[in-house]
Order: C-alpha cells, then sequence, then structure tokens
C-alpha cells in the first residue's frame, strides 16, 4: 500500500501549468520598483515598462518564428481566438457589398472549425451564424485527426476562414499545421490555429507552417495567468476588426493599458521554452511512457484514446478497465487529474471531444486526462501509477455490482 504523499500531485498541466520561478522573478519588479503604465512615454518610468513590454513583444514572436510587430497582447486564449474568429469575419462583413447582400471577401459567408476544438472557438464561430456567416463543424477521425479530405470537401464552398487547434486540450493530439493551412490557403481561405497547448511544447513556425492567426495563452507555458498574444500575419495583411473600443493600443485590435508585469512574465515563459523545450519534451516523453507501461501492466485493458504517435509528450487520455473517473478521483484525492467529462449546472455529461472521437457514454465516463510537465519528478510518477492502481481495484464496481 502506497502512503498518501506528503502533497499533492499534480498532474493538470493542460489546464494550467505551474509558473516558473525564473518567470515569477523577471515579474516582480515591474509590479513594485518599475510599475509605470507603458503607454506614458512622457516620463522615464512609462519608457522603462514600454520598453519591457516590446523586449517581450520580441520575446513571444521569437518562439513562433513572427515579427515583434506582428505579437497582439492580449488577456489570453480565449480573447485571441474571439478577436482572431470574430474580428475577421467583421471586418470582412463591413468590406461586403451590401448591394449584392454579400459578405466578405468575394461574398465569402463559411467559417470552419473542427468538433475537438475549445469551447471558446466554437462559440465564437456559432455566433457568426447572428452576422450572416454560415458556420460549419468538420468531424475529426477515430485518432482525434482532421482529414485533409474533409477540409477540402468544406472549402469547395467560398470560404472565409479556417480554424483548427494545434494540439487538443483533452487528447494531445497534434494537428498537420502545414497540410491543412495548405489546402485553406488554395482555397482562399485564411488560416487561424488555437496554440495556447502548442506554444512551448511543439515546434512553432508561422510562415513554414502557413499560419495567418495564432493564439497564445501563459499559463499553459509556465508563464502568469490573466495574459496571451494573437499573431497577426502583417505580410500578406491580414485585417481584422476590433471586439471593443478605447485608446487604440496593439494596433487598435485590443484597446486598454497593457498589463507590463504580465507581459514580462509570458516574455520570459516564451525564451525559457526556446530554450528548453527539446530537453523537456524528451524527459516528459520518458515519464509519460513510465506511467503508462506500470499501469498497462497492472490494469489490463487500459485504453489510450487518440493517435499514441501525433501528440505532445505530457498528455495522456486513457480509458480505464472499470473504474469511472469520478470513481477514481475520489479515491485517490491527492492526485490532480481531470475527468473526460464536462460539468453542467445539472449534470456530469461525457466530454464533446471523447464522443467526437467515438467513444460511448461509459467509455468516456470511465475516462481521466494526465497532464506531465515541467516539474514532474520520476516519483511523482511513481506514486501517481500506485495511487490509480489503488484507487481503480477500490473504486471498481464488484462482479455483483457490475
Amino acid at each position: 500500500m502506497t502512503a498518501r504523499p506528503n502533497r499533492p500531485i499534480y498532474l493538470d498541466n493542460q489546464a494550467t501549468t505551474a509558473c516558473d520561478p525564473r518567470v515569477l522573478a523577471a515579474m516582480l519588479p515591474w509590479f513594485t520598483e518599475a510599475y509605470g503604465n507603458p503607454h506614458s512615454a512622457e516620463h522615464v518610468m512609462g519608457r522603462q515598462a514600454e520598453a519591457a513590454v516590446e523586449a517581450a513583444r520580441a520575446q513571444v514572436a521569437a518562439l513562433i518564428g513572427a515579427d515583434p510587430r506582428e505579437i497582439v497582447f492580449t488577456s489570453g486564449a480565449t480573447e485571441s481566438n474571439n478577436i482572431a474568429i470574430k474580428g475577421a469575419a467583421r471586418f470582412a462583413a463591413r468590406m461586403g457589398d451590401a448591394r449584392d447582400d454579400a459578405l466578405g471577401e468575394g461574398g465569402r459567408r463559411r467559417v470552419v472549425t473542427v468538433a475537438t476544438e475549445h469551447k471558446c472557438v466554437l462559440e465564437s464561430v456559432a455566433d457568426l451564424a447572428e452576422d450572416g456567416f454560415e458556420p460549419v463543424v468538420l468531424p475529426v477521425r477515430p485518432d482525434g485527426l482532421l482529414d485533409p479530405e474533409a477540409l477540402r470537401a468544406a472549402l469547395a464552398v467560398p470560404t472565409l476562414l479556417v480554424s483548427v487547434m494545434a494540439v487538443n486540450n483533452e487528447t494531445g493530439v497534434v494537428q498537420d499545421l502545414a497540410a491543412l493551412s495548405a489546402i485553406a490557403k488554395a482555397a482562399g481561405a485564411l488560416f487561424h490555429t488555437d496554440a495556447a497547448q502548442a506554444a512551448g511544447k511543439i515546434a512553432l513556425d508561422v510562415n513554414a507552417q502557413g499560419i495567418d492567426l495564432l493564439s497564445i495563452s501563459g499559463h499553459k507555458l509556465y508563464g502568469p495567468k490573466g495574459v496571451g498574444a494573437l499573431y497577426v500575419r502583417r505580410r500578406p495583411r491580414v485585417r481584422l476588426a476590433p471586439l471593443f473600443s478605447g485608446g487604440g493600443q496593439e494596433r487598435g485590435l485590443r484597446s486598454g493599458t497593457l498589463p507590463a508585469p504580465l507581459i514580462v512574465g509570458l516574455g520570459e515563459a516564451c525564451r525559457l521554452a526556446g530554450a528548453e523545450m527539446a530537453a523537456d519534451a524528451a524527459r516528459i516523453a520518458t515519464l509519460r511512457d513510465r506511467l503508462l507501461a506500470r499501469l498497462s501492466a497492472a490494469l489490463p485493458g487500459l485504453a489510450v484514446n487518440a493517435s499514441r504517435e501525433r501528440r505532445i509528450p505530457g498528455n495522456l487520455n486513457l480509458t480505464f478497465p472499470a473504474a469511472t473517473a469520478e470513481a477514481l478521483m475520489r479515491a485517490a484525492p491527492d492526485l490532480c487529474v481531470s475527468t473526460g467529462s464536462a460539468c453542467s449546472s445539472a449534470a456530469v455529461e461525457p466530454s464533446y471531444v471523447l464522443r467526437a472521437l467515438g467513444l460511448d457514454t461509459d467509455a468516456a465516463a470511465r475516462t481521466l486526462r494526465i497532464g506531465i510537465g515541467r516539474f514532474t519528478s520520476a516519483a511523482d510518477i511513481d506514486t501517481a501509477a500506485d495511487l490509480l492502481v489503488q484507487a481503480h481495484a477500490a473504486a471498481a464496481p464488484t462482479p455483483t455490482e457490475a
């Protein structure tokens, strides 16, 4: 019997990551000593904050192969996704020919996304129906990947924008962005990707991968919560309508005083990710394989959901043989993992991502998402494996209960 650990074991790194101590150290002076407004360029403290923001902008750009002038700071990936999707559509609508009742360049009304996207993308696309656009949500294959031919078929109708998540937040599956963006570009559509789960975990290059718009969230790559960024291509120029009015900061796309300390933290997190990504990935993949091997040996019938080959190193989405995810978490209270279910106000329903992969309600209810990260140790993995095996034995129904 494994003793209870003296601290929780955190294996939910797709939900959020710990702020790296080096990131915190970089941020602290901008809270306490150099607290000037980065838009107050008339005095020295304002100019210091402005310089720090621009240095961070360059660090974010370097992580994804962009020009610093293409980075717009936001509050996180949800805001970035909304600006990208709604901003592109509303700018196109403004430029449409009302006499022909056309929307967008050449009357492009269609906006295409994928069934396994984050809710903020799915809801943003759905909202555009009110503006006269046609939302299209494509299915995925059982491995979680979008079939390129399904995208090609959807683009037979003139399309304004395609939005495909780089890495899925539940399954960790990595889409082939270069191939999908090439199909979108050939059809004359813009290509956006929600890279919240990808930035800092896998290599991204907006030019090589043909990306027009890309969203980042600080707290997914060991930075602070409350800050993110949107990449907006300059050449050929991508035009967006801002979602709200204000002082015209961030190229007029995102008004409001920039939070210099958070932006400094995001920049440092991106710098560290660029320098340490390969080493982190190799170490985390070893820990993931170690955990899977121990669980598979102890729990015959354990299933890994979605592609094993095309996934980030730190993700395991596992369907357990008998016990439900909720029962497992109750039986292992010191283990921080996520269920494959989304809570509503009245009931727990199977994850729409798992349903899109073809899992039935029973299998989805027995599914956990495990996220291994930079600060996970081998001892954490071994203890987590023991706790999950013990929890499964305690929580699985007996033959008379089954």
